[in-house]
């Protein structure tokens, strides 16, 4: 067994790796690799790709799937059975509650998390705004056609599913889609940052619960892999992923409701936007919270060492400052709900699952 004192490896041990097959995955799972590599040269990693229920089915919208786990699920089986001793996951493919003796041991640090808009060759120079009244625009998101459709009503959103290369693909080759809508993190990590024609705000369209960040899922017995991992913590995007997906799981939201979100950190103030809406976009409810972040490394010294915030382990990370970003998610979440947040998604869930 690899042995890690004082963050050194003491002996040599292969590490295998988890990943989705698409390319995105294995370049982000590339990136961690190579991460981990620097920090721990002695340890040699073995990358491991296998498809999920997500990536086989290409023909249904995620939110009718009805699988909280689309992307996770076989990652986690080869997780635990020990055929992989870490994976890596987009953050918002997470679901919010994760299967007994798993943990996220590191959240790395975010890239853009704004979605982007990418255009059909004949539409180059527009933005959404100044697309013609019925353009089409192509998104797998509830989320994002619920708040587009709510600013820029004179577009039609329809579905459109595949990994990254399949819908750019199918945007370039066909007539169908004026544009789509795109997570920029996505784009800018497969170097495509050329084919990005609009960013999108938070006032255009908020994102996704952890959108942008890379996770590290472990077995959470896994003293030595976990401390391996959590030497890729960023503490600004942790507290960030942890107050959003803390605020998503007290709505018991997931990706068949349209819930959104936004995230600053500054001065010591961690700031959180969140926002529930009707499949429409025409009823919504939005809020903003804020709470203090800033603890020494004593302030959180205790016997919590192991404690999970909303699935991530942080030992790097302050407890009461990662319990304060927990809280930040859950009173937003309380506020969103006392004004009527669970009607809405009721709603929302009933009108998409009739659909």
């Amino acid at each position: 067994m690899m042995s890690l004192k004082d963050g050194v490896v003491h002996k040599d041990r292969v590490i295998h790796v988890g990943t989705r097959k698409s390319q995105l995955a294995r370049i982000q799972t590339d990136s961690v690799v190579e991460m981990l590599s620097q920090r721990f040269p002695a340890v040699q990693f073995e990358i491991v790709a296998m498809s999920t229920t997500g990536d086989k089915i290409l023909d249904t919208a995620l939110s009718k799937i009805g699988e909280k786990s689309l992307f996770t699920k076989e990652l986690e089986n080869a997780l635990e059975k020990r055929e992989v001793d870490l994976v890596v996951h987009s953050l918002k493919d997470l679901p919010t509650s994760l299967p007994p003796g798993f943990t996220i041991g590191a959240v790395c640090k975010r890239e853009n998390p704004h979605d982007a808009v990418v255009f059909h060759p004949k539409s180059i120079g527009k933005t959404l705004s100044t697309l013609p009244e019925r353009s089409v625009v192509g998104t797998s998101s509830l989320r994002r056609a619920a708040q587009l459709r709510r600013k820029f009503p004179h577009l039609d959103f329809r579905n459109i599913r595949g990994n990254l290369n399949t819908r750019l693909k199918k945007l370039d080759e066909r007539e169908d889609f004026s544009a789509i809508i795109l997570a920029a993190a996505g784009l800018l990590r497969m170097g495509w940052e050329s084919r990005i024609g609009q960013i999108l705000n938070p006032e255009d369209c908020m994102y996704a619960v952890g959108q942008g960040a890379l996770a590290v899922e472990v077995r959470a017995k896994d003293q030595d892999i976990l401390n391996m991992v959590s030497a890729l913590h960023d503490s600004e995007t942790v507290l960030r992923c942890i107050a959003e997906r803390a605020f998503l799981r007290h709505l018991e939201g997931g990706c068949s409701v349209p819930v959104a979100v936004s995230t600053m950190l500054k001065e010591s103030q961690l700031y959180l936007t969140g926002a529930v809406y009707s499949l429409d976009g025409s009823d919504s409810l939005q809020e903003t919270m804020q709470t203090n972040v800033l603890f020494s490394q004593q302030d959180g010294d205790g016997p919590n060492d192991d404690t999970q915030h909303v699935g991530i382990t942080a030992k790097t990370i302050p407890h009461c400052a990662l319990g304060a970003a927990e809280a930040l998610g859950i009173n937003l979440a309380n506020l969103l709900l006392s004004k009527g947040a669970k009607q809405i998604l009721t709603v929302a869930r009933q009108l998409n699952d009739a659909q």
